[in-house]
């Protein structure tokens, strides 16, 4: 099985852009919550350590969700989850180098350039961390 082609069934990535920035925007506040939480529980120890912790609470909220729902609840609030581009779903070991790749891409400028120059000129609207991957998001409610 393979997805369908965007140019046949555009459908499938209909929207995408706005869905994975609104699906960013929800997982980016549910990561604050999480790491406030952290901080809180430490007695504010755990500054000393929030980029780490930042970036730690980022890759394991991310592979958690991928690996258990194929989205996360941002993804799932805009009903998109995460593809490969023959149509499985990917296991534990995808989604996590997918969270990786895409937390370490928030560190730094080039890459979130590149991500979303990637996100807006290709037919299956995949950021940096799917191209490597070879994953992609969809509609959930097409795909399903």
């Amino acid at each position: 099985m393979r997805l369908p082609d965007p140019a046949l069934h555009p459908e499938v990535y209909q929207d995408l852009i706005a869905k994975r920035f609104l699906a960013w925007l929800v997982d980016a506040l549910v990561i604050v919550v999480l790491v406030t939480i952290a901080v809180l529980a430490t007695v504010f120890v755990a500054l000393f350590f929030l980029p780490v912790l930042a970036l730690g609470v980022s890759i394991g909220y991310r592979w958690i969700m991928l690996s258990r729902f194929g989205a996360t609840l941002g993804m799932m609030l805009v009903a998109i989850h995460l593809r490969h581009l023959d149509g499985r779903a990917p296991d534990p070991v995808v989604c996590f180098m997918h969270a990786t790749i895409f937390s370490l891409g928030m560190f730094f400028v080039v890459p979130q350039i590149i991500s979303i120059a990637l996100i807006v000129s290709t037919d299956y609207r995949q950021g940096l961390n799917d191209t490597i991957l070879r994953t992609t998001l969809v509609n959930r409610w097409l795909s399903d």
